[in-house]
């Protein structure tokens, strides 16, 4: 998730956490700070765009070694804060908010590698967008309360807070699920042939869905609204690129694009350059995480730097489509 929504959470966690055994401002402080450590690791340079996008998420989201260094963290927390004979409850407080940091960001499409040092798999379950106000919105207010108000109701808004932000995720999931079911249905009546479904929500919202489907050589990509009439889905096809694997299908950074996306990935060429693109993240045509890895220099095809040549949509122009889209108007998406 974003940096504003860990930071809340952290937040939220550190006050409900510590209750009332410290100072409110305190606890919402240093659970904030707390938030937002495992993703400092985006200052680590790997020197490959692709090496960057691989490893975030990794030994900083593992909740076996978040656990190890939450204990010299939580008694540094306590010295600093002059409550020393506290340190076990900021134990408590700080290990909770460094193991939900990786599991809140499992929820999105990216990959946390929360198994770490056993495995590397990548976890995500796709059922909210990286940012999501419905999401963050009841916890800032919750901490905002707390910080603001008597103790009991503080404490009471914050929980609160927590409960709906939990909820909404819990929503979240049985919306996937829904949209899944319907997505697998259209597929089938459209006779495509899917070997994996991709169900994840476009941004800001869990009203509004994202549906690829990979077919072999093909992938499909519709849209579904809970708020659409009837079942039916229109999917546009697109060409995956699967005959460039010969050339550029060996490739160290290819072949982890198309490990860490499961399966999610088309190869391009465009302009003599060749490369690889995460389909998970954005939608036909810009996307993050499309990578350029080789050039073509008649007849041989030659290596070269990995540059991260992604794009985003246009804000103002998709952002009207995404408003009419979501509640139920048959538009095309913006191409």
């Amino acid at each position: 998730m974003d940096s504003l929504s860990q930071i809340a959470l952290g937040a939220a966690i550190g006050v409900a956490a510590m209750g009332r055994r410290t100072a409110v401002w305190k606890a919402a402080l240093w659970g904030g700070v707390a938030g937002t450590l495992p993703d400092l690791d985006v200052l680590i340079d790997h020197g490959d765009p692709i090496l960057n996008m691989v490893l975030h998420r990794a030994e900083t989201h593992a909740p076996l070694w978040l656990t190890l260094f939450s204990l010299p963290f939580a008694m540094a927390v306590a010295r600093l804060s002059g409550e020393w004979d506290r340190w076990r409850r900021w134990w408590w407080a700080m290990w909770l908010v460094l193991v939900t940091h990786p599991l809140l960001d499992a929820m999105t499409v990216y990959g946390t590698q929360l198994a770490l040092p056993f495995s590397d798999r990548p976890f995500g379950v796709g059922s909210v967008f990286i940012i999501d106000p419905l999401y963050t919105l009841p916890l800032v207010v919750g901490v905002v309360w707390a910080l603001s108000s008597r103790a009991a109701a503080g404490h009471r808004a914050n929980a609160a807070g927590l409960v709906l932000s939990t909820a909404y995720l819990g929503w979240s999931v049985v919306a996937q699920a829904v949209v899944t079911d319907t997505a697998e249905r259209a597929l089938a009546a459209q006779g495509i042939r899917a070997e994996r479904v991709l169900v994840t929500p476009t941004a800001f919202n869990t009203v509004l869905w994202r549906v690829v489907a990979i077919d072999g050589a093909h992938y499909h990509e519709g849209f579904r609204s809970l708020l659409d009439a009837g079942p039916g889905i229109r999917f546009d096809r697109f060409d995956r690129g699967t005959a460039l694997g010969a050339e550029i299908g060996g490739l160290d950074g290819v072949q982890r694009i198309q490990a860490f996306s499961k399966g999610f990935w088309a190869m391009w060429e465009q302009g003599g350059r060749l490369g690889i693109t995460d389909l998970r993240m954005g939608q036909e045509p810009a996307y993050i995480f499309r990578f350029a890895v080789a050039e073509r220099r008649s007849p041989a095809v030659a290596l070269t730097p990995t540059e991260q040549v992604g794009s985003r949509p246009d804000v103002q122009r998709g952002l009207a489509w995404l408003w009419r889209r979501a509640l139920g108007e048959p538009l095309p998406p913006p191409r």
